[in-house]
């Protein structure tokens, strides 16, 4: 039997925990933390958004679009006093997982999951910004992974997190106006 979603996500790391465990590809996670910006005009209009949420992400530190998001989300947290995120391991939750499949069939990752200040799910996001889902989907499969993941990384460097942030911030807003109806 699994703990009620507030005691769950009690127990996950917040971000700057989560950086001390991570082991595969610890100094592009470092790096990316180290230069994600959150824009003024993202963090206002998210400060303008009512309510207090929660962001549950599950993630796995060897997974390439991870170290890439879950920096930039964090950011975005700490720019955020009405948002908590905490990172929990895909493989070990998995009934979690499960519930948001990519595809109705993938357990790819990140994903990143809005629920209120009653632990209510609000939506999720991932597993990637979906400019960047579509050509993976349409074009990067047909290549060998090691040129996919150069093309995805060059994605992330120009990109500086912006599709990241509208998405999130996207799904926020959506939340918050499903609240209000």
């Amino acid at each position: 039997m699994h703990l009620p979603m507030r005691d769950r996500f009690e127990s996950a790391l917040p971000f700057p925990e989560y950086l001390e465990t991570v082991r595969k590809n610890e100094s592009l996670w470092r790096g990316v933390y180290r230069r994600a910006r959150v824009p003024e005009t993202f963090a206002a209009q998210a400060r303008a958004l009512p309510g207090t949420w929660h962001l549950l992400a599950l993630s796995e530190d060897w997974c390439g679009d991870a170290v890439n998001i879950l920096p930039v989300v964090a950011r975005l947290a700490e720019a955020l006093p009405s948002v908590d995120l905490r990172i929990l391991s895909r493989d070990e939750n998995l009934d979690i997982m499960d519930a948001h499949l990519t595809g109705g069939r993938s357990r790819s990752i990140p994903v990143v999951i809005l629920y209120d200040e009653d632990f209510r799910e609000r939506g999720w996001w991932g597993p990637r910004p979906s400019r960047l889902q579509k050509w993976v989907m349409e074009e990067g499969m047909k290549m060998e992974p090691g040129p996919r993941y150069a093309e995805t990384r060059r994605f992330y460097a120009r990109d500086k997190g912006q599709a990241i942030l509208a998405e999130v911030l996207e799904l926020l807003r959506s939340a918050t106006n499903d609240q209000s109806d």
